[in-house]
């Protein structure tokens, strides 16, 4: 099963509705709940900082009997340092986002330690690629 949803950053009333949507998915395919607490809080964390730092972007869904795998592509203005943002804390949000209880910098350490797979990818001044795969069985 494969699923497309767009994300327009900046708007935080929308933050968390497509990965909203493929939790219930998730529990309409009869994944084990365990397992979907883990994408969910992955994917979520994703689809925020998308929201957060980036100008749009999308997330792709492939669902299959064997694993899930998800990847958040954005323009924006990327990750300048890698490393520097898998540290926890460490967050290039701005006041306004901070203010409404984002940017606490646990975004991507919290993404790596809900999956199986972890990837992330950026251009400085394009954007970024968050690859998250969860084995089902």
């Amino acid at each position: 099963m494969e699923l497309e949803y767009s994300i327009e950053g900046g708007d935080f009333s929308k933050a968390g509705l497509a990965s909203s949507e493929v939790k219930k998915i998730l529990k309409q395919v009869n994944i084990k709940p365990e397992i979907i607490k883990r994408i969910a809080v992955a994917m979520y964390e994703a689809e925020v900082n998308v929201v957060a730092h980036a100008y749009q972007g999308k997330m792709l869904v492939n669902i299959d009997p064997s694993k899930v795998y998800i990847r958040f592509e954005d323009e924006g203005p990327g990750i300048e340092n890698i490393d520097q943002a898998m540290q926890e804390g460490f967050s290039t949000a701005s006041e306004a986002v901070r203010q409404m209880g984002f940017g606490a910098g646990m975004g991507l350490p919290n993404m790596k330690k809900n999956v199986d797979e972890f990837f992330v990818g950026s251009v400085v001044g394009k954007g970024t690629t968050v690859e998250l795969t969860t084995y089902i069985k």
